[in-house]
């Protein structure tokens, strides 16, 4: 009786792993069916977190944080097939620390054709939005291109550079995409990216790494919690930050905020050997230490940490072959 019974529930699981089997094969086939004939951008959407992560232990350097912070959220968000609100991440650090090679680093394992994907919409102040006393006209033109790529695209990204040379004011028209509503403008916009990327606050996590390594402390032991306030207070109330008395900051619509550490100069020598393979170039260790010790470094006593991080390891290579 007995086995009989466990006969007809083996039998039963069969048939229904079978039957789950037939109607994945039946969305894939259907999924693969449509992205033949369609551009729809969830066929060109490929997340490989695996292929980050791994990228990220391998070229990352120096920036335990970010690992830690941009996997946890990237996995949290993209396993729930709908999302409450859209990822908001908030990159920051000073020069060379690595913002915009993570940023564009992110994007290429999202999208096959990284940044030149035409999902992926990048802003600098600079470019977009130069002159102060055109605010009022930026904030209509960004509110409407945000809500139209949306539109096309429900996956889109986003990244804001340079957010500490943002006019004050100006990003807040956006704040109606990033929180938790059902549908904006007749939008529904829950499973796109918000990257903003800032300098500001990155003095603010210098001097507490520098106290840190005062007190003996590694910069693998640094946590979220020991950087988190002081970046946020340094960047909400400075007012030449874009984020000044900024409603994102004070709703507290960001869901994670990334600091980028100061990278010392083993850090900097790991840049020049990554940049020496990148171009082909044979590893030399005395060009690498060459180059290491041409940046300058700060502060002034101990010339602990890189004063560019690496940013112009790439140019300084040329004067040692």
């Amino acid at each position: 009786m007995c086995r009989s019974a466990a006969g007809a529930a083996v039998l039963a699981l069969t048939l229904a792993l079978l039957s789950a089997a037939a109607a994945a094969w039946d969305l894939w086939a259907l999924r693969a069916l449509r992205c033949s004939f369609t551009e729809d951008c969830e066929c060109g959407f490929g997340p490989d977190l695996r292929g980050l992560e791994c990228e990220l232990a391998v070229t990352l350097v120096g920036q335990p944080l970010v690992r830690q912070q941009l996997m946890k959220g990237l996995r949290r968000f993209l396993e729930k097939r709908s999302p409450e609100k859209p990822l908001v991440m908030s990159f920051h650090g000073s020069t060379g620390t690595g913002k915009t090679f993570v940023s564009s680093m992110l994007v290429r394992h999202l999208f096959p054709e990284g940044l030149r994907s035409r999902h992926v919409h990048q802003f600098s102040p600079i470019v977009h939005f130069p002159h102060a006393e055109h605010v009022e006209r930026y904030k209509e033109n960004l509110k409407h291109w945000i809500q139209g790529n949306l539109t096309n695209c429900g996956r889109s990204v986003f990244l804001f550079e340079e957010m500490d040379k943002m006019h004050p004011g100006l990003i807040d028209v956006i704040m109606p995409f990033l929180g938790p509503s059902w549908v904006v403008y007749g939008t529904n916009y829950r499973k796109a990216i918000f990257i903003f990327i800032s300098n500001a606050g990155g003095e603010q996590i210098n001097e507490m790494t520098l106290d840190l390594w005062r007190a003996h402390r590694d910069r693998e032991e640094i946590s979220l919690q020991d950087m988190e306030a002081a970046i946020s207070k340094a960047v909400f109330e400075n007012p030449q930050s874009g984020f000044w008395k900024s409603g994102i900051i004070n709703e507290h619509l960001i869901d994670f905020v990334v600091p980028f550490l100061p990278l010392k100069h083993h850090h900097v020598k790991q840049c020049v050997i990554n940049e020496l393979v990148q171009q082909g170039l044979e590893v030399r260790q005395g060009v690498v230490q060459e180059v290491a010790d041409s940046i300058p470094y700060f502060p002034e006593e101990e010339k602990l940490f890189s004063s560019t991080g690496c940013k112009t390891v790439a140019s300084r290579i040329s004067f040692f072959f």
